[in-house]
């Protein structure tokens, strides 16, 4: 496989651990960084397609590296973490991951979770048929590009808002539930709480809506799920 990815992780010996299960699973280009600094140079010299990050780290935290990564990346983040209190887990999400795997962790699950990231971004780059551009006034979501354009300025997502509003933008004025944006968004490899499920809408509708407190394009239908509504 021809994909990118960065592992920063200050245990040499999961870094090394996590390299091994990757290159088995025929990944073959990974890099190992140790902490944030040296992770944010590593960047600037490479364009990566994946991200596996601690939250420890000695310079800093993998929390403060994925809000910098996002903005110019819309590669998966994955956090391998120690910590696993509802309270990290959103804020990993809010910062701009993708997913998260607890230590002491599985190696098959490792690298099933990795393969099928890596896969949906991949196709999420290479869509190419013709007519893949909603336009929402607004904001227009290009899939082929795999851009959002937001008042006519190009605006980063994360793999996991960018098909979440791809979902809604295939599906204008239709609620959809909870379970239909775990099966379509997140697939069926792992569960993902009502927390997380909010805490993406929440971030999407800073992203589109002109006023995210009172959101007027993706609104919540109490007791059944989201849709959204097509401005003027």
């Amino acid at each position: 496989m021809d994909a990118k990815i960065l592992v920063v992780d200050d245990e040499q010996a999961i870094a090394d651990m996590v390299d091994i299960i990757l290159r088995k699973e025929g990944f073959s280009y990974v890099d190992i960084c140790g902490s944030v600094d040296e992770a944010t140079k590593q960047i600037e010299k490479v364009k990566y397609d994946f991200f596996i990050l601690d939250i420890m780290l000695p310079d800093g935290t993998g929390l403060e590296l994925a809000e910098r990564i996002r903005p110019t990346h819309n590669a998966p983040i994955f956090f391998l973490t120690a910590k696993v209190s509802d309270a990290d887990i959103l804020r990993g999400f809010m910062s701009g991951a993708d997913d998260y795997i607890t230590k002491p962790f599985n190696p098959l699950e490792l690298a099933a979770r990795v393969k099928v990231h890596s896969k949906r971004y991949s196709a999420l780059r290479n869509v190419t048929t013709p007519e893949d551009t909603f336009d929402y006034g607004r904001f227009q979501l290009n899939i082929s590009a795999a851009e959002l354009i937001i008042d006519g300025e190009k605006t980063i997502l994360s793999g996991k808002l960018f098909h979440l509003l791809q979902l809604f933008c295939e599906h204008p004025g239709q609620v959809l539930s909870k379970e239909q944006i775990y099966e379509q968004v997140w697939g069926d490899d792992h569960y993902v709480d009502d927390n997380t499920i909010m805490v993406h809408i929440r971030k999407l509708r800073e992203k589109i809506e002109l006023d995210p407190g009172r959101p007027a394009l993706i609104t919540t239908v109490r007791g059944v799920g989201y849709k959204l509504v097509k401005g003027e």
